[in-house]
């Protein structure tokens, strides 16, 4: 990884340059809705972004990961949704994506949640700790891009619902979107 990689919490002056890098990184992924940066916006308009990092060099945001709370079924507390996370297609593959996932989960640990869950590519983020669960998911999601990684060693059982803000999709202004069921 770049050594001259900074991660650190996002400012208010971040939101711009969060939302490029999330465009520029979903633009050509073709398993993409592209509401990524709308996802993002509504979940800060919504004041559910627990954790929110960006990555950046010489000063120029190049990554980003948010971290929002998620609802289990079982009534299990503590647990959030990781995403999305966006790096700058110039500069993937240099381990930006994996030190913005570490710290996150680290700073969440630290927090207290007692886990982390998402959806996402099967290969990526095992090398995480994240693994398939038989018995916790997403409705309507495939178990196999479905993970989860206990911070606690207890795993929950159920459905797991992330933050209204995951339907956003530019079509009504952020704070109505996160406001849908």
């Amino acid at each position: 990884m770049n050594p001259n990689i900074v991660i650190r919490p996002e400012t208010v002056s971040d939101a711009d340059a969060i939302t490029g890098v999330t465009v520029a990184a979903f633009e050509t992924l073709e398993i993409s809705s592209h509401t990524e940066q709308f996802i993002v916006t509504a979940l800060r308009a919504a004041g559910a972004l627990t954790l929110s990092l960006v990555a950046e060099i010489g000063g120029r945001v190049v990554g980003h990961v948010a971290f929002s709370p998620v609802t289990i079924s079982d009534g299990t507390p503590d647990w959030y949704g990781l995403g999305p996370v966006s790096v700058l297609p110039a500069c993937q593959r240099q381990g930006i994506g994996k030190a913005l996932i570490r710290e996150g989960l680290s700073r969440l640990r630290a927090l207290g949640a007692r886990g982390c869950c998402l959806v996402g590519h099967p290969d990526y983020y095992r090398k995480f700790g994240f693994r398939n669960v038989p018995g916790l998911g997403i409705e309507g999601v495939p178990p196999e891009v479905f993970f989860a990684l206990p911070f606690d060693g207890r795993m929950p059982q159920g459905s797991v619902t992330f933050h209204a803000a995951f339907a956003a999709d530019g079509a009504a202004p952020a704070g109505e979107a996160s406001n849908r069921s």
